[in-house]
């Protein structure tokens, strides 16, 4: 690992990088394109039990819905729905997301598209629009309206993210350490605050969440590699490499066989759009 110098005895984890360095917004928005293999290749999935409590949230089975996977990335969602006999149609709006998920997913519709401004007719009849680790990239008061443009009465907008899980030490430790590398890290994260952000639209929306927990086991380069594929990393590029380097140092006291078992907090968010009036 490399040392720190003699003007700065710090541990090399807890040396931010220059605040000059941190990307804005609309840089991170744009950065998954350049780690779009790197994504699809590490970015965990989603376990059986959150397309089950969509089912439940929304009140609809996902076989035969039509279900519109925004900000689909690399397709990893979408390949979930479709497993589950939904009719997924793909928006993705950036190029080398779009080709990863297409490559893998040929039969899968894909529009090039934001959130913000959904390419469909009013009341296309959707039964679902799902946002994967996605909806923090868009705007409520335009992506929220959207949403309900393109659903069906009684369809449902479910927006979900993996987060790491804050009560299980070593994950919460890596991201504190994370956060003093990387400044600003996490500051677009709304996972938690979702629900209260769709009722203060003023659309008399009743949001309905719910936390899963789950876990998976993988190499420490997977991990390492997802990481990378996070937006400040990817916006960053090279000058993040010390970052995942210190990562595998600290890693390997937790996890000694080189196989790091990541714990998620699974926040979900389902909002129903209102019955059409009789």
């Amino acid at each position: 690992m490399p040392k720190s110098s003699q003007r700065d005895q710090r541990p090399l984890e807890n040396q931010p990088l220059e605040p000059a360095s941190t990307p804005q917004h609309a840089t991170l928005a744009r950065s998954f394109d350049a780690v779009a293999a790197q994504y699809a290749a590490a970015r965990p999935g989603y376990p059986p039990a959150l397309f089950d409590a969509i089912e439940e949230l929304a009140g609809l089975p996902l076989a035969g819905a039509r279900v519109l996977d925004v900000g689909a990335g690399t397709g990893i969602a979408t390949r979930l729905l479709a497993e589950r006999g939904a009719r997924v149609t793909a928006v993705e709006p950036g190029a080398a997301m779009a080709a990863e998920l297409h490559a893998a997913h040929p039969a899968v519709p894909l529009v090039r598209a934001l959130g913000d401004a959904l390419p469909f007719r009013d009341d296309a009849g959707f039964d679902l629009v799902g946002y994967a680790q996605a909806w923090h990239w868009t705007e409520p008061a335009r992506s929220v309206p959207e949403a309900l443009r393109v659903l069906r009465p009684g369809g449902a907008l479910a927006l979900w993210w993996n987060v790491p899980n804050p009560d299980v030490d070593w994950a919460a430790e890596q991201e504190a350490r994370i956060a003093r590398r990387l400044p600003g890290y996490h500051a677009h994260s709304v996972a938690p605050e979702a629900p209260d952000l769709i009722r203060g639209l003023g659309l008399g929306l009743h949001p309905v969440a719910q936390v899963l927990h789950w876990t998976r086991r993988v190499p420490v380069d997977t991990h390492l590699a997802m990481l990378g594929s996070r937006s400040y990393f990817s916006a960053i590029g090279p000058a993040a490499a010390p970052v995942l380097a210190a990562e595998r140092e600290a890693l390997r006291d937790v996890f000694p066989d080189g196989i790091v078992e990541e714990a998620y907090a699974l926040d979900l968010t389902v909002t129903l759009r209102p019955p059409a009036s009789s």
